[in-house]
């Protein structure tokens, strides 16, 4: 049931999700609401979406919310440049996040390929 705890992508996006506030917290007060807001949303929906996948009793479902967490990482990745662009954070911020988003990508991706390899090494149903 709880098998997103032992998920090393589980953890380094929980991770991510709390540099991200921790990175947001000096944006200007214009942005409480705009930019920092949905850098958080979509920092948070990471991990979120990898565990509730992961709780699931179906890996259909799982390979579901970890498509769901990739697109995340994608708007935060993209967020993260727009930050970036407007002086929000710094290049050494900007390229940390980014960094651990491909890193994080690239294990969803693999996950949902080892999740496709066990799906067609079933045998079909009659």
């Amino acid at each position: 049931m709880n098998r997103f705890k032992n998920l090393d992508v589980w953890k380094q996006a929980l991770a991510l999700s709390v540099e991200v506030y921790r990175s947001t917290e000096k944006f200007p007060k214009k942005e409480v609401y705009g930019l920092a807001s949905q850098m958080q949303r979509a920092g948070v929906s990471v991990p979120s979406n990898i565990a509730e996948g992961a709780a699931r009793n179906h890996d259909g479902e799982f390979y579901h919310f970890l498509g769901i967490a990739c697109g995340s990482s994608a708007e935060l990745f993209t967020q993260t440049l727009i930050a970036r662009e407007l002086d929000y954070i710094t290049q050494e911020q900007s390229n940390k996040i980014t960094a651990e988003l491909d890193h994080i990508m690239n294990r969803i991706f693999k996950l949902q390929a080892q999740l496709e390899t066990k799906h067609k090494k079933r045998p079909a149903r009659s």
